[in-house]
């Protein structure tokens, strides 16, 4: 039974007023690590390295419920620095191809109090 994999595409757009020569996508890095500190929690798993599609920089994770995966993906997408504009894909480890799946646009929305 394939498992459920959620894609993180955010724009790949330079953040902004970034002293000459500096590397243009620092939030990249603040992602990723975000990321591995939710995998050493246990709270999810990095499936794959982030990686360069089109207009885009796509982050994988996987290891949780669809609802717990996009709740990190709503996260992720308001971090300090990520470029406005992402979404994601829900998808699973069979799809031949990444982006394909059920869209969903980032950050969700509030889902009220508990």
């Amino acid at each position: 039974m394939p498992t459920t994999v959620v894609e993180i595409h955010v724009p790949l757009l330079p953040t902004p007023h970034l002293p000459d020569g500096a590397y243009p996508f620092p939030w990249i890095e603040d992602v990723e690590d975000f990321l591995f500190a939710l995998e050493d929690q246990g709270d999810v798993e990095v499936f794959d390295d982030g990686e360069d599609d089109g207009d885009a920089y796509v982050f994988f994770v996987t290891g949780a419920g669809e609802r717990e995966l996009l709740a990190v993906a709503s996260r992720v997408a308001t971090l300090p620095g990520v470029p406005e504009g992402a979404v994601a894909v829900v998808s699973n480890d069979a799809a031949e191809e990444f982006g394909l799946a059920r869209r969903v646009a980032l950050p969700l929305p509030a889902l009220g109090a508990a």
